[in-house]
């Protein structure tokens, strides 16, 4: 006798819909599925298992009464429209909580290792003036606009960014998947980024799934909450206009920190055409054109019809010409993590202080082989 088990059809579809999946694609796998979902048919034991592996959803919670409400451990200031977004998906869930755990890891060692608070962190309130706050960001950070111009591009520029927050103490990561599972894409329409607010160990994270050029400004909007000493998910882009206060004034300093507004208004040329303008306004000052049409608005040259066409036009263009493969493994595997976490947690595992499982599961690897050839690539063999 094959014995099935009474589980409530909303609890399927919950399970089904918090994986983003349809309805089609579950049928593939398991004929009866929309039996199962309309309840007509119950499933075994085995095959509820498997379900739930295939969904990422805990067996558990095929046993309750109701679906669970999940929520963004953090708080959540994005939204459509005026209202909040729903139900987070598992895989931005995953991404938190994966990079909650890392942050608690590296804020354990940066206490062994002796360091103290970072003072930046909570150094500003939504009170602060946006133009002090974008100064003292800037020299914290050394993002010194004379070296950003030296720089070849705004790419190299991002690099250089990423590198200086790193060194300043923020852990930065990366990454367009959850952990290093290529099926596991990050949706960008979903979140752009996320802060994890600690004097210790402040952590972003930027949705690397999305448009490149805009990740310049998502690292400087997470950047100002983390000024604000303030844990936040957003969906932020250059043009966004947010119903937050925080939101508004974190982006009113990510832009002024990115193109100081006294500087464009001396720089811009109204009498070029808008595209050589904004190509030449972002060689000069080595950001992407998203942030340049986004500060030329600013400044009242453009108004919000003609700011909204030109970006998307742009962010088009942009998206055809960087469209690309992913790189080398190990290099993409330090973005995903970032260097400062990744040099701290290797070197603790080869010192004996960290346990090679607790390196493998915070990295998102399996094997040894593949943390020595991470080790190697951060010129810390063993």
């Amino acid at each position: 006798m094959i014995l099935r088990v009474d589980v409530k059809p909303e609890l399927l579809r919950w399970a089904r819909e918090r994986a983003g999946i349809e309805p089609g694609a579950l049928v593939k796998r398991f004929p009866r599925y929309r039996e199962w979902e309309s309840g007509q048919k119950q499933p075994t034991l085995k095959q509820l298992e498997k379900l739930a592996k295939v969904t990422r959803a805990p067996i558990g919670s095929f046993f309750l009464s109701q679906p669970l409400e999940e929520r963004v451990p953090i708080p959540d200031l994005r939204t459509v429209g005026d209202r909040p977004i729903g139900r987070p998906s598992v895989d931005l869930l995953d991404t938190v909580y994966l990079c909650q755990q890392r942050q608690d890891w590296y804020r354990d060692f940066a206490r062994v290792e002796g360091e103290g608070p970072l003072p930046f962190v909570g150094s500003a309130t939504p009170a602060s003036a946006v133009e002090s706050t974008a100064e003292s960001m800037r020299t914290a950070l050394d993002f010194d606009l004379d070296e950003r111009r030296a720089l070849p591009t705004w790419t190299e520029a991002l690099r250089r960014f990423i590198g200086q927050a790193d060194a300043l103490g923020v852990l930065v990561m990366t990454s367009g998947i959850v952990g290093n599972n290529t099926r596991r894409k990050l949706k960008p329409d979903e979140f752009r980024g996320f802060a994890l607010a600690d004097d210790l160990a402040p952590l972003v994270f930027i949705n690397g799934a999305g448009s490149k050029a805009a990740q310049l400004f998502t690292l400087a909007h997470e950047l100002a909450h983390i000024w604000l000493g303030e844990s936040a998910l957003s969906d932020i882009e250059p043009i966004s206009v947010p119903s937050h206060a925080v939101e508004v004034w974190c982006n009113r300093v990510a832009a002024e920190l990115l193109v100081p507004l006294a500087s464009l208004r001396d720089e811009f040329r109204g009498t070029s055409g808008l595209s050589d303008e904004v190509n030449r306004l972002a060689r000069r000052y080595k950001v992407s054109t998203l942030v340049v049409l986004r500060r030329i608005y600013d400044i009242g040259a453009l108004d919000r019809g003609a700011l909204v066409s030109a970006y998307r036009r742009e962010l088009n263009r942009l998206g055809a010409m960087l469209a690309r493969s992913g790189g080398s493994f190990y290099p993409t595997l330090k973005a995903r993590v970032g260097r400062r976490f990744g040099h701290a947690l290797v070197s603790s595992s080869l010192g004996g202080r960290t346990s090679f499982s607790e390196s493998f599961r915070l990295l998102s690897i399996r094997k040894s082989s593949t943390f020595h050839g991470f080790a190697t690539s951060l010129e810390m063999g063993w």
